[in-house]
């Protein structure tokens, strides 16, 4: 564990941790939430006997688990939610954390079986997690690539304010700013939920633009690609312009991509935009209104000043909020971010950022506030 006094995990009190990762231990716990034919759909098919996690984040992998949060026997990484509060909530005093459940119902190719295994794990998540602890919100796990059921899904959990983002994987089956997925957006913009799109994949098509892939470094490394296609993809196609009150979190994205990435945006807007008369303002400037990208991993030799450098190349500090991205092994010790960061600038990482990031959060921290006032 570091000593470095710059990263003592007192430096995050009141944070705001936007990627938190709870592991569905097993079919068992969603089998209460499922209807009587899902339920034998699950038996026949030896659903209950597989093990639904996405595949690009390989249990075993050392990135997918730092080994001081492994649990202990065989549960999977991210199942204990004690041990998520003893390694991250106290340990770290954050106000918040957000639940990203990465799990396999999200990618099934039966649209209908995705929706019966979403619904599940989000009263799952609800029950077993949310009721738990108060300092608990998560994101709306929905099949998109059904637009119909995910809207229907994201209607039926968005009752519940503790549910302040709809989480989408970065590679699916569209591209993001395609018009088929536009209902989701037009739901999320209604309820004031966020959009998150978390790395990962529901392997319809090859992870790199050039095919498929031999080793897992391969997969992992290419997920700042896919992340630059689906940003070009949600500013070009228009949905900010058609949706002016809707924020994207980029959630495990890296960093060290991003200023390449908007300089050619940029430059290349400026010759061709008469093909997006949509896109009305410099991609630099969309993107600092309505795109926030989660600090982990930040992905550069020397964190501080590539941090730093990103906020004098998008001069913006708002951008980016903070994230342990538990359990997955992005830091050592206590260091969830680097240390020499400007005093300013960590507290709108640790807490003003993600509260103008989720609505929904800034309305809870608002409520909370008046009723210790009154």
């Amino acid at each position: 564990m570091t000593t470095d006094p710059s990263c003592s995990a007192q430096r995050f009190a009141g944070a705001v941790d936007c990627d938190l990762h709870p592991a569905v231990p097993g079919m068992d716990v969603l089998m209460p939430y499922l209807d009587d034919y899902w339920r034998e759909m699950v038996a026949v098919r030896a659903l209950d006997r597989l093990n639904l996690s996405l595949t690009s984040y390989p249990q075993n992998a050392p990135l997918s688990c730092r080994p001081d949060w492994k649990p202990a026997g065989a549960g999977k990484p991210g199942s204990s939610l004690a041990a998520m509060q003893q390694h991250v909530l106290d340990r770290f005093q954050a106000s918040f954390g957000i639940l990203n459940c990465l799990y396999g119902g999200q990618a099934m190719h039966s649209e209908d079986m995705a929706a019966a295994l979403c619904r599940a794990t989000n009263d799952w998540i609800r029950d077993a997690w949310l009721d738990r602890d108060p300092r608990l919100r998560a994101s709306i796990i929905v099949p998109a690539h059904n637009t119909e059921l995910a809207v229907a899904e994201i209607e039926r959990v968005a009752g519940d304010g503790r549910f302040i983002q709809v989480l989408l994987l970065v590679s699916g089956e569209l591209t993001l700013g395609r018009r088929q997925l536009w209902p989701i957006y037009a739901a999320a913009e209604r309820l004031g939920l966020a959009i998150g799109v978390h790395a990962g994949s529901a392997y319809r098509y090859a992870p790199t633009s050039v095919g498929w892939p031999s080793y897992f470094i391969e997969d992992y490394i290419a997920q700042s690609g896919a992340f630059e296609n689906q940003l070009q993809s949600l500013i070009s196609e228009g949905v900010f312009a058609k949706f002016p009150r809707l924020r994207v979190v980029m959630i495990e994205s890296g960093l060290t991509w991003l200023s390449g990435f908007i300089w050619r945006a940029d430059k290349t807007w400026k010759g061709v935009r008469a093909e997006v008369p949509w896109v009305t303002r410099a991609p630099s400037d969309i993107l600092r209104d309505h795109v926030r990208f989660t600090v982990q991993p930040i992905d550069d030799p020397d964190e501080a000043e590539g941090l730093l450098r990103l906020v004098d190349h998008l001069k913006s500090d708002e951008l980016f909020l903070f994230s342990t991205d538990y359990p997955h092994w992005q830091f050592d010790g206590d260091a969830a971010l680097p240390a020499g960061l400007p005093e300013p600038l960590l507290q709108k990482i640790l807490r003003d950022n993600p509260l103008a990031a989720y609505p929904r959060l800034a309305a809870s921290v608002r409520s909370t506030e008046a009723e210790v006032s009154a």
